[in-house]
């Protein structure tokens, strides 16, 4: 089977078992290798998917996961969208684009309890995602509960409560949405797949950022495509339930909407809680090192939070010797750059190991003693 045959085939089953779906991502999205970084390393060819380029309100994942999910939501009629995540979720601000672009009224539920903060002023100091996310029309409300089983309750009852008061409302907890989002992997698996045959790279080891759908699509994705090298998915976040059985568990349901059986078990998801760095919305030291590197290497910016720490996994177990030279590694990047802006004091600070300050080499551009010529 060619990998033309593979992309149809998935598109077929999609088609056949009625899944709406939306165009509203830019595909495919390129795969680049990383040639200066790749030097940099050792010699082992590093590559990467840009899902960071996915289009809408600056892309990423998540738009890939809402072109299934709010197909469904506008299968269902619904007349209002409930959602909600940290203060710097890309995951919302990819949301509140899609419901900008569908017309439809979007609340955000957002917490405070992983390390964020926010101000009264809420317009004012909005910076980053949660900028956008007002640019973009959401109305926001904070809250100080953890993610997890208690968040998802509250979102279930602010839906409720909105759906009392206005028609049908389409809500993040409702489990449907992981299942959907999950698809959406297993279609970008195939185009993946595609990409990779094309250009005759065959990855020993692909890394991503994930805790849930996106690692589940991809591992339902990858086993169906037959594909035998190792899927290492680094978890921002650690959810207080077994995260491998979880991710084989939502692969397996996500994989059946489109009549497919993987098998996967929990011991076939390797799945990484060891660089979530202090704690799930704070930066690691290893996430913002790597974070550096690729920008200066290679002019492609991660974020802080989710893509940094997952790449600087792969360059941990690069620097380990897990891979050889002249081994091909894959990096999908799930995006999340508008985040780089919200931890602008931190990286700002840093930039200081860097040399002088650029308010010194401004100054001694203007008196001529520098020795690079600025024209504009």
């Amino acid at each position: 089977m060619t990998p033309d045959d593979i992309l149809l085939l998935i598109e077929r089953l999609v088609a056949a078992d009625r899944l709406r779906r939306l165009r509203l991502a830019h595909l495919p999205t390129p795969l680049e290798p990383l040639p200066a970084l790749s030097a940099e390393v050792g010699g082992v060819r590093l590559w990467i998917k840009r899902d960071d380029c996915t289009g809408l309100a600056f892309g990423g994942n998540k738009t890939r996961h809402n072109e299934f999910v709010f197909g469904e939501a506008m299968r269902r009629g619904v007349r209002g969208v409930v959602w909600g995540a940290s203060v710097q979720s890309n995951n919302c601000r990819q949301t509140a684009a899609t419901c900008a672009r569908l017309g439809l009224p979007l609340h955000l539920v957002l917490t405070t309890a992983h390390g964020e903060t926010t101000d009264t002023a809420l317009y004012a100091a909005a910076q980053g995602n949660l900028l956008l996310d007002h640019l973009l029309g959401a109305t926001v409300e904070f809250v100080d509960v953890p993610l997890g089983p208690r968040f998802r309750q509250l979102l279930w009852d602010v839906a409720r409560e909105a759906e009392f008061h206005g028609g049908p409302v389409f809500c993040a907890a409702d489990p449907v949405v992981e299942e959907l989002a999950a698809v959406s992997y297993i279609v970008a698996a195939a185009e993946l797949f595609k990409q990779l045959w094309v250009r005759c790279v065959r990855p020993k080891a692909i890394y991503v950022s994930s805790s849930g759908a996106t690692g589940a699509g991809l591992a339902a994705g990858l086993r169906l495509m037959g594909w035998t090298g190792r899927l290492r998915i680094i978890a921002p976040i650690e959810w207080p339930w077994p995260m491998d059985r979880h991710i084989a568990d939502l692969a397996n349901r996500a994989a059946f909407r489109i009549g497919e059986e993987p098998g996967l078990r929990a011991e076939d998801v390797d799945v990484d809680v060891n660089y979530i760095g202090p704690a799930y919305g704070m930066a690691s030291e290893e996430g913002l090192q790597a974070l550096e590197l690729l920008a200066r290497k290679e002019a492609i910016l991660l974020d802080p939070i989710y893509s940094a720490k997952a790449f600087a996994a792969l360059l941990d177990d690069v620097r380990k010797g897990v891979y050889a030279p002249q081994e091909d590694v894959l990096f999908i990047h799930t995006g999340g750059t508008p985040a780089l802006f919200a931890h602008s004091p931190l990286l700002t600070r840093r930039l200081a190991r860097y040399g002088r300050p650029w308010q010194s080499v401004r100054t001694d551009l203007a008196q001529g003693e520098g020795d690079t010529a600025v024209v504009g």
